[in-house]
């Protein structure tokens, strides 16, 4: 694909396209989970973004100007800050381990204003060595190439676009207020259906109503749930979990999983608990809320993202300061508020 013409010429860049990273140190994929996120899920680009929008070439020359002011934190800041403080545990484990969370900087940017980003990441801390930088274009087609485990913008198209492309991935928010976050341990919850697990049920549910619902799962128990689009991630979750265990079994593991579902325990609990069981996966709380309000639970937990399928439960949580991660998958895209926005397909 050749460069449009206008900011780029042929003598800079042969591709419109252009992937830069940082100390030519690119991701191991064969051993580390891939963790991708957009700049504007990372640093809070407010103002850059509206600059952004007028054109790029004057957004280029905004961060050139302003390339030694760090940019401020955005939402997935503390669950990157959280990721590296995991591998500085598994480096304590075994110091020549390449199991690690691998972190990817994703920007629509090029390179001429990589260096507000690499003066930003250095003034954190944050040990980011690659940067996907894509010119104006859309990341998604990288991100198969760099054998990404979960991918996180603030683009609601590009999300959707991941999540087709079989890639685990959320359309950040942040929070209405600040929270305090665990600074030793990773927490991460997880809504169930249309997330850790396919919408099937969810189908049942949009179509005969809870008790109609509540008599599928049970007829059901036994049969697993087919996987969602994040069970491949709570899956690589686990397997750092059994790190920790197999080292020490009395070690503090510094990774803790939530599973924070509006399913009812009597009622249709069981057969999530045997689907992951049938997986072969554990996670460390399972909390079954029979359709009370997710954000309470949320704000004592204090997880640093939670990702649901349903954006009503998404304003529930970041008006109580959980920094939420929307799954734009399954049945729930059609419904707002309760109320069917697109008519479903017949043989959904």
């Amino acid at each position: 694909m050749m460069p449009r013409q206008g900011f780029f010429n042929k003598s800079e860049l042969s591709f419109f396209s252009f992937v830069f990273s940082l100390y030519h140190c690119l991701p191991n994929p064969q051993n580390a989970v891939t963790i991708a996120v957009s700049s504007r899920t990372l640093f809070n680009m407010k103002k850059e973004g509206e600059v952004y929008d007028k054109g790029l070439e004057g957004y280029v020359k905004f961060q050139m100007e302003h390339e030694n002011e760090p940019l401020k934190p955005g939402p997935a800041f503390p669950f990157v800050k959280a990721l590296m403080n995991v591998n500085s545990r598994l480096r304590e484990l075994n110091p020549d381990s390449e199991e690690l969370f691998d972190i990817i900087l994703m920007t629509s940017s090029n390179a001429k204003d990589v260096r507000r980003f690499r003066n930003s990441i250095n003034h954190y801390g944050l040990t980011i060595e690659t940067i996907c930088m894509t010119g104006g274009e859309s990341p998604i087609g990288y991100l198969q190439a760099y054998m990404t485990n979960l991918y996180l913008s603030t683009n609601e198209k590009k999300v959707i676009d991941a999540i087709e492309g079989g890639i685990a991935a959320g359309t950040l928010f942040m929070p209405q207020k600040e929270s305090d976050l665990s600074e030793t341990e990773l927490r991460v919850a997880f809504d169930g259906d249309a997330v850790i697990f396919s919408d099937e049920s969810e189908k049942i549910y949009k179509q005969q109503g809870l008790d109609g619902f509540n008599e599928h799962e049970k007829n059901n128990e036994d049969t697993p749930l087919a996987q969602g689009p994040f069970k491949d991630f709570l899956e690589t979750l686990g397997n750092l979990q059994r790190k920790f265990y197999e080292k020490d079994k009395r070690i503090n593991c510094p990774i803790r999983t939530f599973l924070v579902t509006s399913r009812g325990a009597a009622s249709s609990g069981a057969r999530v608990l045997k689907t992951l069981r049938n997986w072969g996966l554990e996670i460390d709380e399972a909390l079954f809320l029979a359709g009370a309000p997710k954000g309470p639970l949320l704000q004592k937990i204090r997880p640093h993202i939670f990702f649901d399928d349903q954006l009503d439960h998404i304003d529930q949580a970041k008006e109580l300061g959980t920094i939420s991660a929307h799954v734009p998958y399954g049945i729930a895209q059609k419904y707002h508020k309760g109320k069917l926005i697109e008519q479903p397909a017949k043989n959904e």
